[in-house]
């Protein structure tokens, strides 16, 4: 038993410390309809691996470099001609298959393949967590600041900019908050299931909620309900923890929306 709670233990705190940026992030997603942006962003962390491979860097690095990267490229590639979700696609597209490429060519990076596509959380040790805890502190703290008025472009962007809200402004750090997430959330569930991480509590929260302070409260208790069970059960079960922790939400969205049809037909 303790050498179980030596080696979920510390994977457990990070999953709990990254839900506390998963349930704001994912529901300002579902607000602003960008659900397609995270998982571009998410496929672009394959990339971003590969490089850190080639120059022999840390992981964290070559993720944070190309999430930046993206940002700009999907900023200068912003076209009234050109629908956002299509630009999304080809960049999403585009990252994943030479990610993928690149890690197939680098030896060292091969053997990982997996844990890069589907995350380990149990890979996390204590001396990792001192430098999650700082960056998802900076995270939240920059939420904190402009949370209303991300609350006021998700529900009305022209009525938020006749009061004086820059929307340029607000998607860009949605954006580069969204970045930051990738670089975290890569070793909890993986490139492939990035997106997964932030919809689905969100979605299930709408279910449940009435408000949008609800909403995000739903959402925090749905995902943390999510990686707990998920990330123990993966150990019982021996399966992989992103896989497990994101079917594990999926059964709990099921199981709320069937219950909840079920109310409506009776």
């Amino acid at each position: 038993m303790m050498e179980w709670l030596q080696l979920l233990l510390p994977a457990w705190t990070m999953g709990t410390l990254l839900v506390f940026l998963t349930a704001p992030l994912g529901c300002l997603m579902l607000w602003r309809r960008m659900s397609f942006f995270a998982d571009t962003m998410a496929h672009g962390t394959l990339l971003g691996v590969a490089i850190a491979g080639i120059l022999q860097l840390p992981f964290w690095l070559g993720v944070g470099f190309l999430a930046l990267l993206l940002v700009a490229i999907l900023w200068v590639l912003h076209d009234p001609r050109l629908p956002n979700d299509a630009l999304l696609a080809l960049c999403s597209a585009t990252l994943l298959c030479s990610g993928l490429l690149l890690i197939q060519n680098l030896p060292s990076l091969r053997p990982e393949l997996l844990s890069y596509l589907f995350g380990d959380l149990l890979q996390i040790s204590w001396t990792d967590l001192p430098f999650f805890v700082l960056i998802i502190a900076f995270a939240l703290a920059v939420l904190y600041r402009y949370w209303q008025a991300q609350i006021q472009i998700a529900i009305d962007p022209d009525i938020a900019m006749s009061e004086g809200v820059n929307a340029k402004w607000q998607r860009l750090i949605f954006m580069l908050l969204l970045a930051l997430f990738t670089v975290l959330a890569l070793r909890a569930v993986g490139s492939l299931l990035m997106g997964a991480l932030l919809v689905i509590p969100a979605l299930t929260a709408r279910l449940l909620a009435h408000s949008p302070k609800q909403m995000v409260v739903w959402a925090f208790v749905i995902a943390q309900i999510g990686v707990t069970v998920g990330l123990w059960s993966s150990a019982a079960l021996d399966t992989s923890t992103g896989l497990t922790i994101v079917l594990t939400m999926a059964l709990l969205f099921a199981m709320i929306f069937i219950v909840q049809k079920f109310k409506k037909l009776s």
